[in-house]
């Protein structure tokens, strides 16, 4: 019976003094937490399996408040995400979600976190992103990222930025969302990374590729987290690869 691999990872990173990171994997959901050691879940291909990260926004309140209540509401609604307008809908519950309990707790104030993340249907992969978390599929010849960045065009000389153009919440005042949804095909030889900007920033995609070429399974989220902590750290941590077997 074909089956699905989860293999996730959390870590707050070296500079960071907790962790605004969640993740969710069909049912499990790990929120604001620290994972000393890869963790490999499966399960059956059939049934729509959601797996997805959720990063805090820095710099605002409870980030890991906002990352926690994305996670869970899809934890919940994971098995009915059949379809693009399903998981839009459900992105859609989310983002006001995260604007209600901000709003009945004055400390949350403008509390908002992005998501990045993969439906795996039978035959096809629903991929969806609100922000600069990433989805990448994992191949042969490299990596290709699935999703969308929703950020502002990069400063000459610099690869990256920590400011989202878009996100779930954030606002002291109610902000509609367009997600980034799309339906690829889905390649059994393939693998897909879901991961926060904590790995991609201060790890280019070649490395990673490099890395995801010469590792599988939980060896690959180890190695995939250990260089992103040598090349400092400087943020939360959190990554989910996906690979389906049989």
């Amino acid at each position: 019976m074909p089956y699905i691999t989860v293999t996730a990872l959390s870590h707050p990173g070296l500079l960071r003094d907790h962790n605004e990171d969640s993740l969710v994997a069909g049912p499990w959901t790990l929120c604001g937490t620290v994972t000393e050691n890869p963790q490999t879940l499966v399960f059956p291909l059939g049934t729509p399996l959601v797996v997805a990260v959720a990063d805090g926004i820095g710099g605002q309140p409870a980030g890991e408040v906002a990352s926690a209540l994305t996670v869970r509401q899809l934890a919940a609604v994971g098995p009915g995400l059949g379809s693009e307008q399903a998981v839009r809908e459900a992105l859609d519950v989310c983002n006001r979600a995260v604007y209600a309990a901000a709003g009945r707790d004055p400390e949350l104030g403008t509390m908002g976190t992005t998501v990045a993340g993969a439906v795996v249907l039978h035959e096809s992969l629903v991929v969806f992103n609100v922000g600069d978390s990433r989805v990448l599929s994992v191949t042969e010849e490299g990596l290709h990222r699935m999703s969308v960045d929703d950020s502002p065009p990069l400063a000459p000389g610099h690869r990256t930025t920590s400011l989202v153009t878009q996100a779930l919440g954030g606002t002291r005042t109610y902000n509609e969302i367009t997600p980034h949804v799309t339906t690829a095909p889905l390649t059994p030889r393939n693998r897909y990374l879901v991961c926060t900007d904590g790995l991609t920033d201060p790890v280019p995609e070649p490395t990673l590729a490099d890395l995801l070429r010469a590792h599988d399974t939980g060896r690959a989220a180890f190695e995939l987290w250990k260089t992103a902590i040598e090349a400092g750290g400087p943020d939360n941590i959190t990554l989910a690869l996906i690979g389906i077997g049989d």
